[in-house]
Order: C-alpha cells, then sequence, then structure tokens
C-alpha cells in the first residue's frame, strides 16, 4: 500500500475515514473501487491502513494512506463504536484539516462519525460543520450545511439544535445569511445565474397569517423583503408540507428549511442513497455522504456507497 511518504505532487483531494467502526472504511473502498472515479484524480486517505486491508482496499497509485496513528486492530471492532473510534475519527478529521490549512489538499470528503463518541474525546463536538467552521474562523451564522442529489438542493437555516431551540435561534440575520449562502452557491458550484429559491415556514400552513404562529409574520417576511431588495429571487414562506411535493419543488432551483427535520426527512425520502452533504462559506471546499456511521450494518459488507461516491465526485468537481 503507497504510503503518505510517497504523496504526490499537485491537486488532492482528502477522505476522512470517520468512526472506524462504522460505515466508512467500506463505502471508501467501494467507491474508489470505481474507476471512473479515481481516473484523473489524487486521493488522500486519513485513516488506518489495516483497517482498510479489512475491507480489501487495493493499491492505487493515485491513492494514498495517511495515518495520524492513535488507532489499531486491537480497538476494530466494526458496528461497535467507542471512545478509541471516536478518537480515531477526529484524528482523521484534524489531520485532514490541518493539511486542508496548509494548502496539501484541496477539498475533503468526510466520512460519517459519531458525535456522542467524538465528543468523549473533544467536548462540545457538534459535528463536521462546526468543528470546520471553527478551524477556519468561521461564525457558527457564517456556514452553512447545503443538500445536494442532482438538481434537489437545500439548505437549512438552524442546524443541530434542540427542536424547542429552534425559534429562539431563528433570528433575521440567521435566516438571511442562509439565504444569502445558498444564492451564492448556487452561483459558485452550480453555474445557475439567477436562482429561484423557496423558503419555507417555520409552522404549520406557514402560520395561517398569525393563527398557527407569528415567526412568518414577524422574522421571515422582512427577511424575504430584503432579498428582494437585493434582487435575491425568493417564494414563501411556504408551507413544509406541500413544496416537497415533487411537482411544487421541481419549479424551485433550491429551497430554504428553517430547521434539520423540516428539511432532511423529505430530501432523503426523495434521493437518501444519492444525497450528499457540502458545507459552503469555507474557503475550502467540503462534501459528506448524508447518513450516519451505521454501526448495524458495519463490517457486513451491506453498505451502499451511492452517497460516498457523489461526495467524491462533487469534491473533486466542483474546487
Amino acid at each position: 500500500m503507497i504510503k503518505a511518504k510517497d504523496i504526490f505532487v499537485g491537486e488532492k483531494i482528502g477522505i476522512t475515514v470517520g468512526d472506524p467502526n462504522g460505515v466508512g472504511p467500506e463505502i471508501i473502498v467501494k467507491a474508489l473501487a470505481k474507476t471512473t472515479l479515481r481516473r484523473g484524480r489524487q486521493f488522500v486517505i486519513y485513516g488506518n491502513s489495516d483497517v482498510l486491508a479489512f475491507y480489501q482496499f487495493k493499491q492505487y497509485r493515485n491513492v494514498v494512506v495517511k495515518d495520524p496513528g492513535g488507532f489499531s486492530l486491537k480497538n476494530f471492532k466494526p458496528g461497535t463504536g467507542s471512545a478509541a473510534s471516536g478518537r480515531a475519527a477526529l484524528a482523521y478529521l484534524r489531520a485532514a484539516v490541518q493539511d486542508l490549512q496548509a494548502g496539501k489538499i484541496r477539498s475533503v470528503a468526510t466520512a460519517p462519525l459519531s458525535k456522542e463518541l467524538v465528543g468523549l474525546a473533544h467536548p462540545g463536538f457538534r459535528g463536521h460543520t462546526e468543528y470546520l467552521a471553527e478551524a477556519f474562523g468561521k461564525k457558527d451564522d457564517e456556514i452553512g450545511m447545503l443538500f445536494v442529489a442532482g438538481s434537489i438542493r437545500l439548505i437549512l437555516a438552524t442546524r443541530h439544535l434542540a427542536l424547542r431551540q429552534v425559534p429562539d435561534e431563528l433570528s433575521p440575520e440567521r435566516l438571511y445569511k442562509a439565504v444569502k449562502l445558498l444564492n451564492d452557491a448556487l452561483k459558485k458550484y452550480f453555474l445557475v445565474p439567477f436562482p429561484n429559491l423557496a423558503v419555507c415556514g417555520l409552522n404549520p400552513h406557514a402560520g395561517e397569517g398569525g393563527v398557527l404562529g407569528t415567526e412568518e409574520i414577524e422574522i421571515i417576511n422582512p427577511v424575504l423583503d430584503r432579498c428582494r431588495k437585493e434582487k435575491i429571487r425568493v417564494s414563501g414562506p411556504l408551507p413544509a408540507d406541500t413544496l416537497f411535493v415533487p411537482d411544487i419543488f421541481k419549479k424551485y432551483d433550491a429551497a430554504v428549511a428553517m430547521y434539520h427535520d423540516q428539511g432532511l426527512i423529505p430530501i432523503k425520502l426523495m434521493a437518501f442513497n444519492r444525497l450528499v452533504n457540502m458545507t459552503v462559506g469555507l474557503p475550502v471546499l467540503r462534501t459528506s455522504p448524508a447518513h450516519g456511521t451505521a454501526f448495524n450494518i458495519a463490517g457486513k459488507g451491506l453498505a451502499d456507497p451511492s452517497s460516498m461516491m457523489e461526495a467524491l465526485r462533487l469534491a473533486t468537481e466542483l474546487i
């Protein structure tokens, strides 16, 4: 297997294994087995070579493995997350971020990790998105989670919050920045010159004129008015229970959901196996499959690499 000391010169894409006891190593090995994905590209995997070998990883001329250490086969128990696997996932992410900061890789695709297990080694850890924001000196509302599956694109106005916290965190400025991030990302990455954006309401039926909640009147409508004055094309606030009907959703280039499950439940039903999470607002590109560690099937050869393949494709094509 090619080692990091043999690393080639030129543009490279990083891949973090995530939790080594989850499905990350398996979906990476399966994804890289596709010749068309590797052709003309160079990859650096941040992970343990013995774990990758368990999944029959083959030596490729344009793929190297960089192991920051701290995890060995004695800790390798597919399907069983542990403090050791959480520490390893953090070590892989930290190494990739350092190489991003140093310009040694151009983008990174991150396999799933467990926030709970990483939190044992890094208290307060909330996820890849927030970790990357801190690493690159970005405030929480200056970056966003953009989910992509072909023409399906959606950004979250709030991210990893308890549901009862959402109304308090949904400020006009946070919502405006989410709309702006989405509009800019569509222009930059997907070459949509004048994006047509749909914005969800927060409450059932988008508040029913204030009968079911006033956030649409007090927060969302003023933000949409501001966006229109800035020539950002927006529609809303729209009831989420009808926006995601396919014949309606396809009329828009992308959508803004107010909170995690409002957006992710419908789009995962539409395109779970192809869905990719992109972090926008950073000076670098990060993509990830939009699923978790799947400890229940890890090590059984059942993991579907489709989402990881899409994450790697975007990480290479959008830089």
